[in-house]
């Protein structure tokens, strides 16, 4: 498992993002990555990534980026799909994403922290509980993260991918039985006396087509198993991981603390400049 830090150079400081723009590094993480089973690899179906994180500011038109550079946090099952994406990254100069020109710089590697029974995460990408709809609610539908409803969902998500993932027994998965999360509460009542929202409509691409979904972004407390923490530290937690949805950090810890230089395996040639608007 590998989480790293990758740091671009913000040429065009000033520039604009949509305020959701995960589908743009989607596209961008599937292309780089499109050929790697050509290469004698297989395609990954565990990593995540965050949003670009920078000193932003809001405007009407998205999030305005005034950091000298910008930082996108990437994070794999598996290191040889890691290195393959980052080989493909820096083989560009620039790379154009929405308003925004950036030159890839340098990676960093974060050491992987102590996990207990009781983390607690904030959200780096917005949290989807599910995109099935059944006779109860269907994927749109507001569900109070402080409910057994909300934990069950990411329950069954979460012990789903662990099982698709081969990492453990079904054994070992039945006694990952103890999972609830357990909302900031202090913080969800200080943005509904602000007027502010922790949860939104998000649109995801799907083989039938553009689908909606609830996201939510809030710190939470989660109770699990040691290894589940693991898992949904470095492959994130509900659905859409892929697409960039899901990601979550320690709260209240520098990830830059725990940060060290992480070595490219291989220098590439340059190619085209690749754009994602």
């Amino acid at each position: 498992m590998l989480r790293v830090r990758i740091i671009f150079k913000l040429r065009n400081k000033g520039g604009i993002l949509p305020f959701h723009h995960q589908h743009l590094l989607a596209s961008m993480v599937s292309d780089l990555t499109s050929d790697i089973a050509d290469k004698g690899g297989q395609k990954c179906q565990f990593y995540n990534f965050s949003g670009i994180k920078g000193q932003t500011k809001v405007t009407r038109h998205g999030l305005q980026y005034f950091s000298n550079r910008v930082t996108l946090v990437f994070t794999c099952l598996e290191q040889h799909f890691t290195d393959y994406f980052l080989q493909q990254l820096f083989r560009n100069q620039f790379v154009e994403l929405g308003g925004l020109i950036l030159s890839p710089e340098f990676v960093e590697r974060e050491e992987s922290p102590e996990f207990s029974e009781q983390m607690k995460y904030v959200c780096l990408s917005p949290l989807i509980c599910t995109l099935q709809s059944s006779k109860q609610f269907n994927p749109k539908d507001f569900i109070m993260p402080d409910t057994d409803q909300f934990s069950d969902l990411l329950y069954e998500s979460t012990m789903n991918r662990l099982e698709r993932s081969g990492l453990f027994s079904p054994e070992e998965i039945a006694s990952f039985y103890r999972f609830q999360i357990v909302p900031d509460q202090y913080y969800l009542s200080k943005l509904s006396k602000e007027s502010k929202k922790f949860a939104r409509i998000y649109s995801l691409s799907s083989q039938d087509g553009k689908i909606e979904v609830r996201g939510y972004t809030m710190p939470f407390v989660l109770y699990a198993h040691p290894e589940v923490q693991r898992f949904v530290f470095f492959c994130g937690l509900g659905e859409a991981t892929t697409a960039g949805y899901g990601m979550v950090d320690i709260a209240n810890s520098d990830p830059t603390l725990r940060s060290m230089p992480y070595e490219l395996q291989q220098t590439l040639p340059p190619k085209v400049v690749p754009s994602y608007r």
